[in-house]
């Protein structure tokens, strides 16, 4: 057990003698941002709250409650259990395990901390994600008795992948291995041969003990082999950095443009690296249009210079286009623009990450749509493998292709995080689905800009004398789709317009022929068809399509390809029994018998058009007036 521990900070006496003096000295302490991980029950929250409680950053209230719900729902009888200072939800009293991202504050003489004591179960890889995004260090736990486990790896790899470039190993619970030097070295060789493949460089190991508080505050003696740092004494001593990123070139991602009134006209925002100083000459991107800077202003006045982590409002000596979402950039050293890239993707919903699908995206001050085009192989924690695969599953990390729906400001994500850090969010229900880092733009699609045609779209739509149209019916199998499209192709045609009809059946034998019925392959299916039938519309051409396209997405999508007023959705709507009943190919039959996997409205989902321009009852509606209502609305 550690010696007896009565710490004495000099911080109680100056706030008893000069509160201001403590103000001001506490201000410009360094502030460190770290996370504890590891796998389930290493002791991470035992371990912080023998930290807070050690260090007397408690509260007389807190202490008394601490003491109280020990005795109530402790694991340790009559002692205090520490780990019920992080543990706040009552799922993580009950189950002892942490569930949510428990964050804490607290400080010492030499410097303030915020410490996300972060999941150790698998299934809450994401809120360890979460921890870990904003933290410079990161203290990875590991039982003495259990040595590096799978979670021990998961975590050190994420660490490594988010940008965390100091990592602390405690390897815990030395008490219960009669705090033998050989387990430590054992452990920590172990864990530098696994270092090292991941690309971590460097590490602290100390054995500690959460329980006992050995080797937190103070050295113990129950460790007289070990003469390395305390925990706390590497937390307060570690080089943060901060003067890593005050060195490199001046980045802003610009959050609002600042009008107060005619005479001022300033663009706020955090600096993310740099340094800025009036007359400096910078570059607005995307657009490249460059200036100086006139002043660099503040709630308290102007600066002199501003550094990284500083918000403040930038003033430029020319009236340039500059709004949210660009970045104002060293001229020298101006930020890159592009609109596909490789990323590392972890992927943090339920659903599966499907290629195809368009997503939202935020990066810096940016919000825009994103699709993953492709994934290159997704990456087994276990055996660092790469593996293939077309889709991402819950807690799954992948390497794969990404594009945007326009240009944006950025930088890989190990050179500056703010630029490089995005995550992806589900168009309906708003819900965060992945996180990503940035690794290079693919330079050869952006270097790649449209050939302007001189005879363009509006010239082949004079040409045929009518409005480009993009028809898309859609419903459940054997709504009568495929039949209604043929009928409006005959009037349409009888009427001297110029069309072509795309039915899924078709497309099948020729353009979608590589592919199946899965989630990831029916979003591939109606992405190609969206693009062909985009194609077709320039040409000047009235398009029907007859697709299930069960997804909203994958159909908002294709609209979104299209000009305004363009894309006419039909819903064909007919119940299930119904469809069923007429069902002419028996796809239902046989799905009943298991013979056909992921039908449509039997065992895959469909979601109906919310908000569709025509909703074709088919049970009100022969094929005959259904046919004539999409008619007439084509050619309004």
């Amino acid at each position: 057990m550690s010696a007896p521990i009565e710490p004495v900070y000099r911080t109680e006496a100056l706030i008893a003698e000069d509160i201001d003096a403590y103000l001001e000295q506490h201000q410009h302490k360094t502030m460190l941002r770290f996370i504890t991980c590891g796998s389930v029950d290493d002791g991470k929250s035992t371990l912080i709250g023998r930290l807070l409680y050690d260090s007397k950053m408690i509260f007389e209230d807190q202490l008394a409650s601490l003491e109280a719900d020990s005795k109530r729902v402790g694991t340790q009888g009559e002692a205090i259990d520490f780990a019920l200072l992080v543990d706040g939800l009552a799922a993580e009293r009950e189950q002892g395990i942490t569930i949510d991202v428990a964050y804490r504050f607290f400080a010492t003489e030499a410097r303030k901390f915020i410490v996300a004591d972060t999941p150790g179960h698998e299934q809450y890889t994401r809120n360890m994600v979460t921890g870990a995004s904003t933290a410079q260090l990161a203290v990875i736990l590991i039982d003495a008795r259990k040595g590096i486990l799978i979670q021990t790896r998961r975590h050190s790899y994420l660490a490594k992948l988010v940008g965390i470039r100091h990592v602390l190993l405690a390897i815990n619970k030395m008490d219960l291995v009669d705090y033998k030097q050989s387990v430590f070295d054992e452990i920590v060789a172990d864990y530098r041969a696994f270092a090292q493949q991941i690309g971590i460089e460097d590490f602290v190991a100390v054995p500690v003990s959460g329980l006992m508080g050995d080797n937190i505050i103070t050295l113990s003696e129950a460790t007289p082999w070990y003469r390395g740092p305390t925990l706390l004494h590497h937390l307060e001593t570690v080089e943060i950095d901060e003067q890593v990123l005050a060195a490199q070139p001046l980045r802003m991602p610009v959050q609002w443009v600042n009008r107060p009134n005619l005479d001022f006209r300033g663009f706020s925002g955090q600096i993310v690296s740099g340094t800025v100083r009036p007359g400096d000459a910078v570059k607005v991107q995307p657009g490249a249009q460059g200036s100086t800077i006139a002043r660099v202003v503040t709630l308290d006045g102007d600066l002199e210079a501003a550094h990284a982590g500083q918000s403040v409002t930038l003033t430029l000596n020319d009236e340039i286009d500059c709004s949210r979402g660009q970045v104002i950039a060293a001229a020298e050293h101006p930020v890159e623009v592009a609109d596909q890239f490789e990323v590392t993707l972890v992927w943090m919903a339920e659903e599966p990450m499907l290629p195809g699908r368009a997503y939202l995206m935020k990066i810096g001050t940016n919000l825009l749509s994103a699709t993953v085009t492709s994934q290159k192989y997704q990456i087994n924690i276990n055996s660092l493998a790469h593996e293939p695969g077309k889709t991402l599953e819950l807690n799954g990390i992948g390497v794969c292709n990404i594009a945007t729906d326009r240009a944006i400001p950025f930088e890989a994500y190990e050179q500056t995080p703010d630029l490089g850090g995005f995550i992806l969010i589900d168009r309906f229900t708003h819900h965060t689905i992945g996180a990503g880092m940035i690794h290079f733009a693919l330079r050869r699609s952006h270097n790649l800009p449209w050939q302007h045609l001189e005879v363009d779209r509006a010239a082949h739509a004079a040409m045929k004398q009518q409005q480009p149209r993009l028809l898309w019916l859609t419903g459940l199998p054997a709504a009568g789709k495929s039949t209604i499209a043929n009928l409006v192709e005959k009037k349409l045609h009888a009427l001297g317009r110029h069309t072509f009809l795309l039915d899924g059946r078709n497309v099948r034998h020729g353009l979608s022929q590589d592919l199946g019925f899965t989630k990831a392959d029916r979003v591939e299916n109606i992405r190609r068809v969206g693009a062909v039938a985009r194609l077709m519309t320039d040409a000047g051409l009235i398009v029907i399509c007859a697709f299930i396209s069960p997804f909203r997405s994958e159909r908002d999508q294709v609209r979104q390809l299209m000009p305004e007023g363009e894309f006419i959705e039909v819903f064909i709507d007919t119940p299930l029994s119904v469809a069923e009943a007429r069902d002419p190919e028996g796809l239902y039959q046989r799905a009943r018998a298991g013979e056909l996997k992921n039908l449509t409205g039997f065992d895959s989902p469909y979601e109906p058009p919310e908000h569709p321009e025509l909703h074709i009852d088919t049970t009100a509606l022969s094929a005959e007036e259904a046919a004539d209502q999409i008619v007439a609305r084509c050619l309004i």
